[in-house]
């Protein structure tokens, strides 16, 4: 191998090089995708992060550098000099097509065994494997893209809340466990022994009292840590966009966070946003779609058709609604042309969000065929297709159930049947706001009440008088933002005064005294004068995801870990060292005496 030097310092990267470079000298440093041996000529496609050009040995070529290129393989790493000349055979599949360099110094590196799969094509290769390899994975050109695309991303963040007059400022990572109803990473302290930090959730307390000091607006790209189970869009370690201003309102960060997203569109994008972005009550968005982020690219909307069947002698459909549920219906437009199967299908998807059932009914050249129509009168019938607006070819979706049971369905089903149909075009971006969350959703488990979003959300003015005597009534001054059927971000207007702090912690079942065990210098801080303010956290890794038309947020971040929140390349976590546990004052209970 050969010695990398201070004169092979690079002129250039490898996709920079054009036809405006003909004639100059270059020296280009890389890996080498690909060589080609064609006898009396080899060619050798030398990669780095910018793309790939062509290096040429001919019988001009020294024979010692010959033989050297000669004996390339692919992922050695390269350093080669030489001139740049036109190519005789062009290739319009890449950028630097039309060129290539004629090399005249060309030094190897580091040479590479015959990696595990192959970088240049990026084909389908198993997740496990990649994740495995990630440093190689990460060589694949489309890795690359969206890695330095997220880079670019958060580049432009910055500069706009910076032109905003929003002040970076760091909040701490090793912080006091709290309640924020996913699971806490904590992190033993060997000097206060028995004691734990916690890895942050959100910045969420720290930025609140950023507003207490005085600093207006604050900015902060932050890392935030949630030990719960992972699924596409979620991972343990993941990064927001998180922000928080004084004296706002809800329509001014709606406006401020509008810019934001019309600001990455035209500069990264290069698409032209259209604001403000259209807002619905979290109510609404539940009757019509069955989620609190709906999809709103298609149609197949929810209709409440239990005042039809109420009075049916199907007990199916009158017993929900007796039971106090409902039964509600969608109607897929062209969905008449899914199979038996396909249908059955849509039922076992169904069961996972613990429907017991789902009927059908599809039209389809002027014959209806239904799992549930010979159960019902003629007039329950026709009503019902009336009210879905029945046409040939459309296919009637009706489950019966608990309400959240029958939300959930059918707003998992209307997603599906749209992505079975083709109708998501990842590059249509259709944004959303829902507002005016519950305050409080009920858990039957437990028999309390718990926060939807967190502890430090202000309710609605108006509703504000029934947080103890009916808390279930009471809207909270929240917002969601939703892009294409994802949450993109969260956030409210926050409680400024500890009379309805103390309210807020009462209803939740937080006694005084825990509530000043765990938020004791908060409460304490309220004494002193704070100002009305609110925020909101963007999901960068979900941002840059949607952004690059990609499912997986393990795409865009360098390491993600895998699905059981490991990681298989350094196979992380780990046993820790004995002797380390020990002056931590930790022991580990053997698994057969838990």
């Amino acid at each position: 191998m050969d010695i990398f030097e201070k004169n092979d310092k690079r002129t250039h990267y490898c996709g920079t090089l054009t036809s405006e470079n003909i004639g100059q000298r270059v020296c280009v440093l890389g890996w080498a995708q690909k060589q080609r041996d064609l006898g009396s000529l080899i060619f050798i496609d030398l990669r780095d992060r910018t793309g790939i050009v062509q290096l040429a040995f001919d019988e001009n070529t020294d024979r010692e550098i010959f033989d050297k290129a000669f004996s390339v393989r692919a992922e050695f790493v390269l350093c080669a000099k030489g001139v740049i000349r036109e190519r005789a055979t062009k290739n319009k599949n890449i950028p630097t097509g039309d060129i290539e360099v004629v090399v005249d110094e060309l030094k190897v590196l580091n040479k590479a065994q015959t990696p595990p799969f192959d970088i240049a094509d990026g084909g389908d290769v198993k997740a496990e494997l990649r994740m495995k390899h990630r440093y190689l994975d990460l060589r694949r050109p489309e890795m690359q893209r969206n890695i330095i695309a997220r880079s670019q991303i958060t580049n432009l963040t910055r500069n706009y809340f910076n032109e905003n007059g929003f002040i970076d400022i760091e909040t701490p990572n090793l912080i006091r466990p709290t309640p924020e109803g996913a699971r806490d990473y904590l992190v033993p302290s060997r000097v206060h022994k028995g004691n734990f930090y916690a890895l942050p959730q959100s910045p969420q307390i720290y930025k609140q009292l950023l507003m207490y000091s005085g600093f207006d607006r604050y900015i902060q790209i932050a890392r935030c840590f949630r030990d719960e189970d992972l699924r596409a869009d979620r991972q343990p370690e993941f990064t927001q966009i998180d922000m928080e201003v004084s004296f706002t309102t809800e329509d001014e960060l709606m406006e401020i966070n509008e810019g934001f997203m019309k600001y990455i569109f035209k500069n990264f994008m290069k698409k032209e946003l259209e604001t403000p972005f259209p807002r619905m009550t979290w109510h609404e968005a539940m009757e019509r779609f069955g989620s609190d982020k709906p999809d709103i690219r298609f149609g197949f909307e929810l209709n409440n058709i239990s005042d039809i069947v109420a009075g049916s002698e199907f007990k199916v459909f009158a017993g929900a609604v007796q039971n106090g549920g409902s039964v509600r219906a969608i109607n897929v437009k062209g969905g008449a042309k899914f199979s038996r199967k396909e249908i059955d299908s849509l039922t076992e998807k169904a069961k996972h969000y613990h429907a017991k059932g789902l009927a059908w009914l599809k039209k389809s050249n002027g014959e209806i065929s239904s799992s549930y129509a010979k159960f019902l009168t003629e007039e329950e019938n026709n009503k019902i297709n009336e009210r879905l607006g029945l046409e040939d070819g459309d296919l009637i979706l009706v489950v019966a159930d608990k309400n959240k049971v029958v939300f959930d369905t059918l707003g998992a089903l209307r997603c599906e049947c749209a992505k079975r149909l083709g109708l998501l075009d990842p590059m249509d971006f259709k944004f959303l706001w829902v507002t005016e969350f519950p305050l409080f959703e009920y858990s039957e488990e437990d028999q309390r009440f718990y926060a939807m979003h967190h502890p430090f959300t202000a309710p609605m003015v108006e509703d504000y008088q029934y947080i103890e005597s009916d808390p279930a009534r009471v809207r909270a001054r929240a917002y969601d933002i939703v892009l294409n059927g994802t949450e993109l971000g969260g956030g409210s207007i926050r409680i400024n005064t500890t009379e309805m702090q103390e309210n807020m912690f009462r209803v939740l079942g937080i006694s005084k005294e825990d509530a000043n065990e765990k938020f004791g210098f908060l409460l304490e801080a309220f004494k002193y004068g704070v100002p009305p303010h609110g925020g909101l956290a963007f999901g960068l890794d979900r941002l840059v995801t949607l952004l690059l038309g990609h499912e997986d947020i393990r795409d865009v971040i360098a390491f993600p870990k895998a699905q059981n929140a490991s990681e298989v390349m350094s196979k992380c976590p780990s046993y820790a060292n004995p002797a380390d546990l020990a002056e931590l004052g930790i022991a580990i209970i053997p698994q057969d005496e838990e």
